[in-house]
């Protein structure tokens, strides 16, 4: 007979498993809805000891993306090719545990890749394509696995509501048009974010930081929360909120600066705290917790060879 503690123990383990079969579903879910497997009708890859050069578009997890006609130039190291191939936002942790077993070179050495694809491909139609480049040049393989990571979860302040700045984005401005407003996510007559699909973060001379993200997730919405607010750790929603929102939020950031002999101190902040902020604002809080959270595991990689 099984023990009530035994019982808990199970159901919170059924629980874990549940969560991350939902996060795993959701590692894939973009990689269908993009076509699945797809490749550059050509490429070259050059190691790149000189200066460096941007991108075409910015290789971040977001969804953001201008149509490039389907060209591809970046010169990065290979790790930022793997988080942005497999739409990866990685904690210090996390990055750490990836490529702790792994050459140094992966990090450090970049690599100038410039390559061209039939049509006009979306972004993450570009990251389907960044994986078949990576498997053909590196010789790289992979595969997702759960690992426990310290996190933070996502849930409500108070149960089942949430704040003044989170709504549904239809109830917000759609985003194919951008009008003046004077709606409460709009401060001063303009829409904030002015564009969708793009998290976006601002700070004034007086350290206020207004963020914010329109037609977002919730799960990208969490993604976003680390870098927002500075936090150490990932950010997992657990609120349950499907379907796309619209949000903004403003709170007092802490300067980041190291203080230097006879410095005048940092003036008061004003205004609420990230956490704070997050709270009242938005009807959020966030708890630590030990997670299981999809990992890549990279199996094999080896510096490219010719073009």
């Amino acid at each position: 007979m099984l023990r009530s503690g035994g019982r808990k123990s199970c159901l919170a383990a059924a629980c874990s498993l549940a969560a991350f079969a939902q996060d795993a579903a959701q590692v894939t879910d973009w990689q269908t809805a993009a076509g699945g497997k797809r490749a550059f009708e050509v490429a070259s890859v050059k190691l790149d000891p000189g200066p460096f050069r941007p991108p075409n578009f910015p290789l971040d997890p977001g969804d953001a993306f201008r149509p490039v006609g389907g060209r591809f130039s970046a010169d990065f190291p290979l790790s930022t090719y793997i988080a942005f191939a497999y739409k990866l936002s990685l904690s210090s942790d996390q990055r750490q545990a990836m490529l702790a077993h792994l050459p140094e070179w992966v990090a450090t050495d970049r690599y100038a890749i410039e390559a061209r694809a039939e049509g006009s491909p979306t972004k993450d139609q570009m990251r389907l394509m960044v994986q078949s480049l990576l498997a053909e040049r590196f010789k790289f393989a992979a595969h997702f696995e759960s690992r426990i990571f310290s996190a933070f979860a996502l849930g409500f302040a108070k149960p089942g509501k949430t704040g003044p700045s989170l709504r549904p984005h239809s109830e917000g401005v759609p985003c194919e048009d951008t009008p003046a407003t004077n709606d409460r996510l709009a401060p001063n007559g303009s829409v904030f974010p002015p564009v969708c699909d793009v998290v976006m973060l601002a700070i004034d001379s007086k350290y206020i930081a207004k963020g914010g993200s329109r037609n977002t997730t919730m799960a990208l919405l969490a993604g976003a929360l680390p870098g927002m607010g500075r936090l150490d750790r990932p950010v997992v929603d657990q609120t349950g909120l499907t379907g796309r929102f619209d949000f903004a939020i403003e709170f007092a950031q802490e300067p980041n600066r190291t203080a230097e002999p006879n410095a005048d101190p940092p003036a008061e902040l004003q205004g609420p705290s990230f956490v704070e902020a997050l709270r009242e604002q938005l009807g959020l809080k966030l708890e630590s917790a030990k997670l299981p959270l999809p990992f890549l595991v990279i199996d094999h990689v080896e510096r490219p060879t010719g073009n």
